[in-house]
């Protein structure tokens, strides 16, 4: 009975120290050797394949920034590896300890916060309109009478139709299956307008036939934080990640990686998505923090 109960104790202790190790992530990897990244097909330039198991994007060089860092903290060189992730899997696969560090395109919110953990804040999203430059619209008051097209499956539409300038704006929502289709619907003549996430519509307008055709207008329908993500409790190794970043911040260096993903031609086609950093973005820089998306709400 006592060999069972040493057995049993054994067994336990072992279990406790792998879910210890399951949220010390650099425990995890010194003793692997490897370190996973979870990353996104088509995340626009902050997240994407370039074929072959090979990624690239700003938030994926940020995190090889980190990832060089988490090695000097294990000792050791790690092998990098890739995993593809998506909006429904990548949370569970952060929590189950599959993935290590999140690299794609995530809001931060408070429901999350209770599930993960987020890096300080590197790109903050704005929700815009994209239009033909012939149009004229320049305001959410002028899609009054008119066709706006949005993605299924996105909020959007509902953040413009909760904007406080929306009022008494009546507009005609029409659905793309996904982001092509919708900037297929305003590109064709059936909307007049796209409503999405600023970084999608100037990568739509970049991989437009006449990119010039097009331009991004009107007032900031929402803004959310986009980070890196990681593991809750795991205080050590969010600390390596927020100091890694904050250097980047401090140096001015994110700005020029920043420039590199988002403002410089990328591959594989060496086009430009042409979005300069926005000033919510730079004031996150300016004072890094890991603030959900509700305080940006917040006036």
């Amino acid at each position: 009975m006592k060999k069972h109960l040493i057995a049993f104790a054994v067994m336990a202790l072992a279990a406790g120290g792998a879910m210890a190790q399951a949220n010390d992530t650099i425990a995890k990897v010194k003793a692997s050797g490897s370190v996973t990244m979870g990353v996104r097909d088509s995340s626009g330039a902050l997240s994407y394949t370039l074929g072959d198991g090979k990624y690239a994007g700003y938030h994926v060089e940020l995190c090889q920034r980190i990832i060089a860092n988490l090695e000097k903290a294990a000792g050791k060189k790690l092998e990098v590896k890739y995993q593809s992730v998506t909006s429904q899997n990548r949370i569970p696969l952060v929590q189950n300890g599959t993935v290590d560090i999140e690299c794609g395109s995530t809001t931060n919110n408070a429901t999350r916060q209770k599930d993960v953990a987020f890096a300080d804040t590197t790109f903050v999203e704005e929700v815009r309109i994209a239009v033909k430059a012939s149009s004229g619209i320049t305001s959410i008051a002028q899609l009054n009478g008119k066709n706006v097209a949005t993605t299924t499956g996105t909020t959007s539409v509902q953040t413009l139709r909760k904007n406080e300038r929306a009022s008494g704006i009546d507009f005609k929502e029409i659905f793309g299956k996904d982001h092509a289709d919708s900037f297929l619907l305003l590109e064709s003549g059936r909307a007049e307008a796209f409503v999405m996430d600023g970084s999608i519509l100037a990568g739509n307008i970049a991989n437009a036939k006449n990119p010039a055709d097009f331009k991004i207008v009107g007032e900031i329908l929402s803004v959310e934080p986009i980070a890196i993500m990681l593991r809750k409790d795991d205080p050590a190794f969010k600390k390596l990640a927020d100091d890694t970043l904050k250097d980047l911040m401090k140096s001015g260096e994110i700005l020029k990686i920043y420039d590199k993903w988002f403002v410089q031609p990328i591959p594989p086609k060496n086009v430009r998505v042409g979005l300069p950093a926005s000033e919510s973005t730079k004031a996150a820089w300016a004072n890094p923090n890991d603030k959900p998306m509700e305080d940006y709400a917040k006036k």
